[in-house]
Order: structure tokens, then C-alpha cells, then sequence
């Protein structure tokens, strides 16, 4: 069945919740209350749709977020100017099927109009060897590694440079502003609640 990515519909944040916490020890558990922060803050939050049924999400967030994760904390600390991908999740069924690609397709191109990098870790504890292949044939780079505040597991801290960016930057960014078309769009909201969510 093909995939569609789109963004997230409120009425679907149950969903969404319910095939995070059932993903594993890959992924750390999520409450109503941070799912319903990245539905207001996340620069990128969208869903992949099959046969009319959600089988995945990928939520990320720039530099500008008031997100309390330690791991995103170590890259605000360290860059400008990042997109950081916070979570990816893609339902048992559909795994290695090529979902977690498009939705790097997707959120690449989302990234490199808007930052000059796409950062994200990856448990090394329990290690994670697919997704650590993964993410280095995509081009992420390891610059660090860390122990994480929330539970002392180690991480592998990935960056992607978005070569492009620079152009973007200055022909348009600088310049007119990026056209007016759905896929260069924003989120249209960004309307989280004051305070920090872990």
C-alpha cells in the first residue's frame, strides 16, 4: 500500500501516543502532557498514513524550542542553528519497509530550506546496530557521545550537514523569502503553552 506523510491532526494525538508506547525499549515512553507540548512546539510533526491507518510519526524540533530534553539541550548548546529529530516511530508491521526512509526524505527537505544541520542520537544502551547503519548510509556523522540525565543510558550523538542550506540561505533567506508553495510551509501553529516539557 503506498505511504502518505502529512502533518498530524489533533484528533489523532491518542493514536500517535498509543503506537509510541507500544515500540519498545528503542523509544522512550511518552505522557499526554509531552505529547501535547511537541503538538504545539514541534517545528515537524507529521504521521505516515497506509490503507487509512497512521503506521508512523517523526517529531523534531529547531533551535528556537523551550524543549527540556537533555539530549536536544547538548545540541542547543553546541550549534545555532539545527533541526533536531527527536523521535521517529514506525509501527511493528511496517518496519523495514522503507517507511523510516521516506520519512527522512521528507524531513531532510523540510530541513535544508530552513538550518544547516539535522541532529538526532542513538541508544548505544541497549545498542541499537540498525539504527546506527541506518542513520550513517544516510549521512548522520557521530560527534559525541553522552550519557543521558533522564535514565543513564548512553547515546551516540549524530549530526547531517544539509550542504544546500547555504544557497537557500542566501538566495532566498536573505533575500525575497522562500516561495509561497504547501511543501516549503510551516507548521501553523507554535503555540505551546509557558515552561519547558522533558
Amino acid at each position: 500500500m503506498p505511504i502518505q506523510i502529512r502533518e498530524v491532526r489533533e484528533d489523532e494525538l491518542d493514536v500517535v501516543l498509543a503506537l509510541n508506547n507500544a515500540a519498545g525499549p528503542s523509544i522512550l515512553p511518552l505522557t499526554e502532557a509531552q505529547l501535547r507540548f511537541g503538538f504545539e512546539e514541534a517545528a515537524y510533526f507529521r504521521v505516515a498514513e497506509s490503507a487509512g491507518r497512521i503506521v508512523g510519526f517523526l517529531i523534531a524540533y529547531d533551535e528556537n524550542s523551550r524543549y527540556a530534553s537533555s539530549n536536544y539541550r547538548w545540541f542547543r548548546s553546541r550549534y545555532p542553528q539545527f533541526l533536531y529529530i527527536d523521535r521517529v516511530v514506525i509501527a511493528s508491521a511496517q518496519r523495514g519497509g522503507g517507511v523510516g526512509r521516506i520519512f527522512y526524505a521528507d524531513v531532510t527537505s523540510f530541513a535544508e530550506v530552513r538550518t544547516p544541520l539535522l541532529t538526532c542520537e542513538v541508544f548505544l544502551e541497549p545498542r541499537n546496530d540498525t539504527a546506527l547503519v541506518f542513520h550513517g548510509t544516510y549521512g548522520f556523522q557521530e560527534v559525541g557521545q553522552r550519557v543521558m540525565d533522564e535514565n543513564g543510558l548512553r547515546v551516540s550523538m549524530l549530526v547531517k550537514e544539509l550542504g544546500c542550506y547555504s544557497w537557500v540561505k542566501t538566495r532566498w533567506l536573505e533575500g525575497p523569502g522562500l516561495p509561497d508553495l504547501p511543501w516549503l510551509s510551516e507548521r501553523p501553529h507554535r503555540t505551546a503553552s509557558a515552561g519547558e516539557v522533558a
